[in-house]
């Protein structure tokens, strides 16, 4: 998941700069549709590919999507992209990203070349470099969702696409939204995380922070300070008296917390659900865990 060390370079390195993020020229308004979220849950299915895999910076990728007894299940999904922490994998966050798979959203994580787990050339300070290797997944969603010959064809909404990740992932989910970038990135959720430079520019879009009162690798205090940079409406989930991560394990204090309260915020962003955005302060309340928002200034 992160590394002991992880803030004290992250607040060195990383402050020397965040290569651009910004996917494209295209900065069309593409509105999600207000809509409710699916009911019920679909079964999950699961694939691998590899992003450019003879180009300097390959990028292994899991993606989760809802499935039915034909294949992928009718309709369009919304996207969700995946960074996991350093020295990690997807794989290892399959608790949660299954789950929102299982609610009706398309889940992609890539496997960074330089922070996974067994990284040949490990460097932390190459998070500042992954923004731009998610908005690089997030086009290349856009050609499978193209080609006739791909399963997921026709079964992406790219016009809803929220940002995701733990700890390290969590920093280059905020660098996703740099100035310029697309209007479709509509949500994020920082786990354990925080911001980049230049984050939370451009376009406003509301993001949710999960975070443990008592990590000791990225301390509340960082993201508490990225939650007062959003320039969108903003919640902060405190997990109270916990650490860096155990509430993303299944069966864990306060990981069916964090499962409903992520999934009602994803429900919400990105379908339009606005039941889902009504009910955020009551599912995300439990003896565990503090719940606090704000609109957007």
């Amino acid at each position: 998941m992160g590394a002991g060390r992880l803030i004290a370079v992250l607040m060195t390195a990383l402050l020397a700069g965040c290569a651009s993020a910004t996917p494209e020229a295209d900065q069309r308004d593409a509105p999600a549709s207000a809509r409710r979220a699916p009911e019920g849950s679909y079964a999950v299915g699961v694939r691998t590919l590899t992003l450019d895999p003879r180009s300097a910076r390959p990028l292994p990728v899991t993606i989760w999507y809802p499935v039915s007894t034909d294949g992928v299940a009718a309709g369009r999904f919304p996207v969700v992209i995946y960074s996991h922490g350093l020295h990690s994998r997807p794989d290892l966050h399959a608790g949660l990203t299954t789950r929102w798979a299982a609610a009706g959203f398309v889940v992609a994580a890539p496997a960074y070349p330089h922070t996974q787990q067994g990284a040949a050339q490990f460097s932390r300070a190459d998070v500042r470099n992954q923004p731009a290797d998610a908005w690089r997944l997030v086009r290349h969603l856009g050609r499978l969702d193209r080609r006739r010959d791909d399963p997921l064809a026709g079964h992406l909404d790219l016009t809803a696409v929220a940002a995701a990740g733990h700890s390290a992932g969590g920093f280059t989910t905020s660098g996703m939204f740099s100035e310029g970038h697309s209007a479709r990135l509509r949500a994020g959720i920082v786990i354990a995380g925080g911001g980049l430079p230049g984050s939370f520019a451009g376009l406003a879009a509301p993001v949710l922070f999960v975070h443990g009162t008592a990590d000791a690798v990225v301390p509340l205090t960082v993201g508490r300070a990225a939650y007062g940079r959003t320039r969108g409406p903003a919640a902060f989930l405190s997990l109270l008296g916990q650490d860096h991560g155990a509430y993303l394990t299944p069966g864990h204090p306060g990981f069916a917390t964090v499962v409903a309260t992520t999934t009602d915020f994803l429900r919400w962003t990105l379908y339009g659900d606005r039941a889902a955005g009504a009910r955020l302060p009551a599912v995300a309340r439990s003896p565990l865990t503090r719940y606090e928002s704000r609109p957007a200034p």
